[in-house]
């Protein structure tokens, strides 16, 4: 076997390699979209999944056509709700309720040493002056 033949045998593993990669990728991406549609019925999903199992490279190519514009907007979504439940349980959790439970958590932090005597009157002062 010639340098060349063995050059050109390892370009070619290589593209393999890539090619069969992006479609595992890209089969991923259309068998997570078709569980995260909410508009697509029972029936459709099961023929899209048994089409991508008989003709894969057939039906991703199909599906990535018709579909692949609304793949965007529905990772879109998924990621603004997901978001807007990690926003929400983070003000529910860090954001003290009343302005009792702001005063003894700047309480605590005096008594702990983490500011003194002036900063517990400024923070006191403050949450005071939000619940007016």
């Amino acid at each position: 076997m010639s340098f060349w033949q063995l050059i050109w045998d390892a370009i070619w593993w290589f593209l393999t390699a890539f090619i069969f990669i992006a479609y595992l990728m890209a089969l991923f991406s259309i068998i997570t979209d078709l569980f995260r549609d909410r508009k697509l019925g029972g029936a459709a999903k099961a023929v899209w999944f048994i089409f991508l199992i008989f003709l894969p490279f057939l039906t991703a190519l199909i599906y990535l056509i018709v579909r692949g514009g609304g793949m965007g907007q529905r990772q879109a979504e998924q990621v603004a709700e997901a978001r807007a439940a990690t926003d929400q349980y983070i003000r529910e959790v860090a954001a003290p309720s009343s302005a009792t439970d702001e005063i003894a958590q700047a309480k605590q932090l005096l008594d702990s040493g983490a500011i003194n005597a002036a900063e517990f009157q400024s923070l006191k002062q403050a949450a005071l002056a939000r619940t007016r």
